[in-house]
């Protein structure tokens, strides 16, 4: 009986389990991004064009400080296109207020809230009203996305600007509830946290809302 054993036929099925590693690494990279917005990729690049072009841009905005940097780390996928700025700025907000929303669920579940019915009520009723921010938001970058359709009519391309302006002003209307609703709250740790950071996220969604805005000024008239 032969009893040789070729080196090679220890290598194959290695080999073979490298190879459906390799496909199987490949396949999860080219998943596109739930949020439609690009990794950002901080500090790979020195100031270029492109963040002077977001810098700039977010001029038009409520708090530019936090407009610029919120989105200088996406200067490099932006291209100085005001249409990608928005998109990326939209993406911003929405991928924070789904971590707040989950922030919240998370604290209405714990039992002391109950211990205090206002409160447990207040925080019941944002993380409801959040459900409805992320609705509006996530319409609002897939009608972004889909500006192109409009081709050259100002028409069209009005009236999908104009679904996104009113989509994004709702969200941030829920967004302003929600943190009124904590008005008739005892002012505790709980309702002092929860203000403050439902403050930053609506300050990234009035900012995103701001540049939409003025592309739809520049793009229309």
């Amino acid at each position: 009986m032969n009893t040789d054993t070729s080196p090679t036929l220890f290598l194959l099925p290695v080999l073979f389990l490298f190879d459906l590693r390799l496909i199987s690494a490949l396949n999860i990279n080219a998943m596109p991004s739930v949020d439609f917005i690009p990794s950002p990729r901080p500090g790979s690049q020195p100031l270029t064009k492109g963040s002077d072009f977001i810098r700039s841009s977010c001029k038009c905005t409520s708090y530019p400080d936090l407009c610029y940097a919120s989105l200088k780390a996406y200067s490099s996928s932006i291209h100085e296109d005001p249409v990608e700025l928005a998109c990326v700025a939209i993406g911003v907000s929405l991928k924070k207020v789904k971590k707040m929303s989950s922030y919240l669920a998370n604290l209405s579940r714990k039992g002391d809230i109950h211990s205090d019915p206002r409160a447990s009520s207040a925080l019941q009723d944002c993380v409801s009203l959040l459900g409805d921010v992320v609705d509006e938001i996530q319409d609002s970058l897939k009608q972004m996305r889909d500006l192109g359709s409009a081709g050259s009519s100002k028409e069209r391309l009005r009236f999908l600007l104009s679904n996104v302006q009113t989509w994004m002003s709702a969200a941030l209307t829920y967004q302003e509830t929600c943190t009124d609703d904590f008005d008739d709250v005892a002012d505790k740790p709980l309702k002092s946290d929860v203000i403050n950071k439902c403050a930053y996220v609506k300050k990234l969604t009035s900012n995103a809302l701001a540049l939409v805005n003025d592309y739809a000024e520049k793009a229309t008239s």
